[in-house]
């Protein structure tokens, strides 16, 4: 990053405060427009989701789901189901915002769209997300967008600053992969000192692929609507993954194609083989579908 050019949307301070505690956020940062498209199609979703009494590959129900009143958990790969979605991660102010921490040579990787249903919501434990998908280094980051105003109380995602300079946690327990920190390696990790953004709609958050994370659920009366996009340097690339495939991932939205991998000297934690299932199942130890 030592000839990378000024910052077009961040401020220095911004992208000092990234590289230094591994996570950002930026209020109101997503304008009207752009809030307006993604909830109408949104809503599309959950409407659709009213048909379902089970999970499968896109839709991951709440517990309480109902046509009645719908609750999911994840839409699962977005960006594949719908053009808004695809648009907005590969053509909005995010791509700078991407741009202005990583450097001018981008590729997208994968999408997804949490939800956290009023009064519930699953949690999602601490975790670190580069396990889930390792790549030769670790310039990959997670931009979280809020499709709703986020007040504490909402299950608001918390970021453990400074943990992306730490190390990897083993997210398996003995053999059976978990997704999650142990609660052990939870308080090693610091994360008593967890921050927890909240801020009108459109604000964004972003944070490494190194951060240790996780969200309580939601208490309040109103649902919190999270949908995060995951960026890679050109000159990352990918091991293997748990994440749900999908043909825009590896697609260089910015720049110039790497043509050598650069490698991170520090070792990545690998996942188990097999096929993608929601953190949350993971999580929760829920068995896979028959």
């Amino acid at each position: 990053m030592v000839d990378a050019p000024p910052p077009q949307v961040l401020s220095a301070d911004q992208v000092a405060r990234y590289h230094d505690e591994g996570w950002l956020a930026v209020p109101g940062l997503v304008g009207d427009e752009w809030l307006d498209r993604l909830r109408a199609v949104t809503g599309d979703f959950l409407d659709q989701s009213r048909a379902l009494t089970e999970s499968n590959v896109v839709f991951d129900l709440d517990d309480g789901h109902s046509a009645a009143e719908p609750r999911l958990r994840r839409l699962s790969s977005p960006t594949d189901l719908h053009d808004t979605y695809w648009e907005f991660a590969s053509e909005s102010v995010i791509v700078d915002v991407v741009a202005d921490l990583l450097g001018p040579d981008l590729k997208f990787h994968h999408s997804k769209l949490n939800f956290k249903a009023a009064r519930g919501g699953e949690e999602v434990k601490w975790h670190q997300d580069i396990q889930f998908w390792p790549h030769t280094n670790y310039d990959l980051l997670t931009v979280g967008v809020f499709l709703d105003a986020v007040e504490p109380g909402m299950g608001e995602v918390g970021f453990v600053p400074g943990s992306h300079a730490g190390p990897l946690y083993d997210l398996y327990d003995a053999d059976v992969w978990v997704g999650a920190l142990s609660d052990a390696d939870a308080v090693a990790a610091g994360v008593g000192r967890a921050e927890y953004p909240v801020g009108p709609a459109g604000t964004i958050t972003v944070h490494s692929c190194r951060t240790v994370h996780g969200s309580a659920p939601n208490r309040s009366d109103r649902a919190r609507h999270l949908l995060l996009q995951t960026y890679a340097a050109a000159d990352a690339f990918s091991y293997t993954d748990l994440v749900r495939r999908s043909p825009h991932g590896e697609t260089l939205i910015r720049g110039e194609p790497a043509r050598w991998a650069r490698h991170d000297p520090r070792p990545c934690l690998m996942p188990p083989t097999g096929p993608y299932r929601p953190i949350f199942a993971v999580q929760q130890r829920e068995a896979p579908p028959s």
